[in-house]
């Protein structure tokens, strides 16, 4: 009996005044409008649920669902771009590589983006010195999917077109100066370089054309050679790498733990037994 006088009712709408079937139409429409707005209230309560939890360390991020932690993601880089601290990646040495170390780049500056993206504190990121008609450009578009709408700023300029040189620290693993800590009033710049034929020193080179300060990550602080068949050691990382460190840092204060994580066991490195640092590495 409900249902028919329902459906009676849905009737008399189709068949008979117009004007019913509009208020019908506005109804429904208004009701859908309650729906998406509660829906969001729920979203929004679990967003802040989710945060007090993580920052408390009582909650996973396993625990929500894919499309609250898209909005988690999307408000917390939009919110490093007013309060986070700065990471450039200098592209203006992307001529004298190959295609192949262009795409393994354009490889490390997704992974790094990726990277970013996972963790509470994000950086606000530059990629700087990237023109739209360069090799790099082209293949970061072909190879990252969404490249365009990253939420980093992209741009032709130098580091130096953006910030003061006083608050520039380039970070290049020939600086003489070991990096001790990462302050908010400066911007940090790691050089955008893959050269499987090692040119030595060209970020050292590229940071004295820009006259600013250098520093290196205190792996001669922190780590010790170990011995390999091949004899081999090295502290050239890839800007990822380099990231996780950095970002490793800032969340834990420890030099040691970043970079135990972070530094590849093959560069012929370990990081040194004991509380305080070891003599610096020869």
């Amino acid at each position: 009996m409900i249902l028919f006088n329902f459906y009676t009712q849905e009737r008399d709408y189709v068949f008979g005044d117009p004007q019913s079937w509009n208020v019908l139409r506005k109804q429904r429409h208004w009701e859908k409008q309650v729906a998406a707005k509660k829906s969001r209230r729920k979203e929004e309560k679990l967003r802040r649920k989710m945060n007090r939890e993580l920052e408390s360390g009582t909650g996973t991020e396993h625990q929500f669902t894919k499309r609250v932690m898209k909005a988690i993601t999307k408000e917390r880089l939009a919110e490093a771009r007013s309060t986070g601290l700065k990471l450039c990646v200098d592209l203006s040495m992307t001529d004298c590589m190959s295609d192949k170390e262009i795409s393994r780049l354009a490889g490390q500056l997704r992974r790094l983006y990726g990277l970013n993206k996972k963790v509470t504190r994000p950086f606000h990121l530059f990629l700087t010195d990237l023109r739209e008609d360069s090799r790099l450009y082209r293949e970061c578009v072909r190879m990252n999917d969404g490249f365009l709408n990253y939420t980093m700023d992209i741009t032709d300029e130098s580091c130096l077109d953006l910030f003061p040189p006083e608050s520039v620290i380039y970070l290049t693993p020939d600086a003489e100066e070991a990096l001790e800590s990462v302050d908010a009033d400066k911007v940090y710049v790691l050089g955008g370089l893959v050269d499987e034929s090692i040119q030595k020193k060209l970020s050292l080179s590229r940071a004295g054309e820009l006259s600013v300060h250098t520093a290196r990550l205190p792996i001669d602080e922190y780590m010790v050679k170990k011995d390999n068949v091949k004899n081999f050691h090295s502290k050239i990382l890839a800007v990822n790498q380099v990231f996780d460190i950095l970002l490793t840092f800032c969340d834990t204060g420890s030099w040691k733990e970043a970079l135990q994580m972070w530094f590849s066991p093959g560069k012929g490195y370990v990081v040194a037994g004991g509380d305080s640092p070891p003599l610096p590495a020869t």
